[in-house]
């Protein structure tokens, strides 16, 4: 079965041309411009991940965001949100409302798909290779092995969970209650403080004299995974 794409975009034209590129890479697509509408259409059937714009008709897809975190049968499902708004602090305001990706106004096709695949690895693994890669570091998903340079890296379960969650979402700042839900999941009752606990862990599992540290931290948004 193909995955399911919801896109909400008020702009016609735009919203037409999304449309027309996912169906063509083979996604099932539905569409509205209409805040209100989206929520419906989601309570109807949950799509695999959504295409939000901020700025739409009726109820915002700040807002719209922000509901479909609150309802634990919606909390799952990638959100990207897409919007001309460009600033940092607009950033983290979607990044902190629950949204997993944040693409602004003009952005290129391929590279909006290239984030889409990447958000449905989330919830669709099967959608996606086994092994991810990044520079020199490899990480097989099936027999739990991660390798840089060739050589083995020996990391514990929830370092390896980690290190996975950042390379599914290469480039992307994600904040410290984003990987709580991805890694741990949205019911754990474990303090922020603990990413960073871990995230030290990682760097110092995968990280070698003289090799470049992948991970970034971000000041008052969290962190992200660099790919050049």
């Amino acid at each position: 079965m193909n995955p399911n794409v919801l896109v909400v975009e008020d702009d016609r034209a735009l919203c037409e041309l999304l449309t027309w590129n996912l169906s063509a890479e083979g996604y099932e697509v539905r569409s509205t411009g209409d805040g209100e509408e989206a929520l419906l259409l989601v309570q109807e059937q949950a799509p695999d991940a959504i295409v939000l714009d901020w700025m739409i008709e009726n109820v915002p897809g700040i807002e719209v965001c922000r509901q479909l975190r609150k309802d634990k049968e919606t909390a799952q499902i990638p959100i990207l949100m897409l919007t001309a708004r460009g600033e940092e602090e607009d950033m983290i305001r979607g990044l902190k409302t629950g949204a997993d990706d944040y693409v602004t106004k003009p952005f290129s096709p391929r590279e909006l798909l290239a984030r889409i695949e990447a958000l449905l690895r989330r919830s669709r693994p099967s959608l996606a290779g086994s092994v991810l890669q990044w520079g020199d570091i490899e990480l097989d998903a099936t027999s739990h092995r991660v390798r840089r340079g060739g050589e083995p890296l020996h990391l514990g379960p929830t370092e390896f969970r980690l290190l996975r969650y950042f390379m599914e979402r290469p480039n992307r700042v994600v904040s410290r209650q984003q990987i709580l839900d991805g890694v741990w999941g949205m019911d754990s009752d474990i303090d922020e403080r603990t990413v960073d606990v871990h995230i030290r862990r990682l760097r110092k599992a995968i990280n070698r004299p003289g090799e470049t540290d992948p991970i970034r931290t971000v000041r008052a948004a969290g962190y992200a995974m660099d790919v050049n």
